[in-house]
């Protein structure tokens, strides 16, 4: 019988420590940067779109995965670029692996003033009302045979949360996943 030692469990259990502990290290790294971001953070979130959308296209376009991108005019986030290129990248990447063809991410003013809102959905299989919850929960797969350490979905919400963000999972319109991603933006002053 298998007891989960060995060689193998060992090298198992230290990578995943290993990973724990970037997760724990990126963590703190945000919750400075967001109790910081008060005082005046703040990125354009066009930049950031174009330039995920540009390196996963490169990476899943071997797989013929169409990456559509659309984006509101002067939208602003307020925080850290490398706090939005993370939960952004994670949901993108994600949605990259489990489409069938196509991801569309959308970027627009958030329905309160002062808000931002994200959108990526994808044509793949989708969750259940189950795994959407087990999928939130920090480490949670839904598939061993994807790639990944299947902690990004974990890391949105929390970097989401420190913002005073919302992060939410739903059925796209084409039968995949829907992620909506609230975020806080900086409103634009007179030009």
């Amino acid at each position: 019988a298998h007891d989960g030692t060995g060689p193998l469990a060992d090298s198992v259990s230290k990578q995943v420590q290993v990973m724990r502990r970037q997760v724990d290290h990126y963590l703190a790294r945000a919750r400075t940067v967001a109790s910081a971001s008060v005082i005046g953070a703040r990125c354009e979130v066009a930049p950031v779109l174009a330039d995920l959308t540009r390196a996963l296209t490169k990476i899943y376009d071997a797989q013929g995965i169409e990456l559509e991108k659309h984006c509101a005019e002067g939208l602003t986030f307020r925080g850290d670029r490398a706090d939005l290129e993370e939960m952004v990248g994670n949901l993108l990447d994600n949605a990259c692996k489990w489409a069938e063809s196509r991801v569309k991410i959308t970027a627009t003013q958030g329905a309160q003033p002062g808000r931002l809102r994200i959108l990526v959905v994808d044509d793949g299989p989708g969750l259940s009302e189950e795994q959407k919850q087990r999928v939130l929960e920090r480490g949670e797969r839904m598939d061993e045979s994807k790639p990944g350490s299947g902690l990004g979905l974990g890391i949105v919400k929390e970097i989401s949360a420190l913002y005073g963000g919302t992060f939410s999972l739903d059925r796209a319109p084409e039968g995949g996943l829907q992620v909506t991603l609230d975020l806080p933006s900086t409103e634009r002053g007179p030009a």
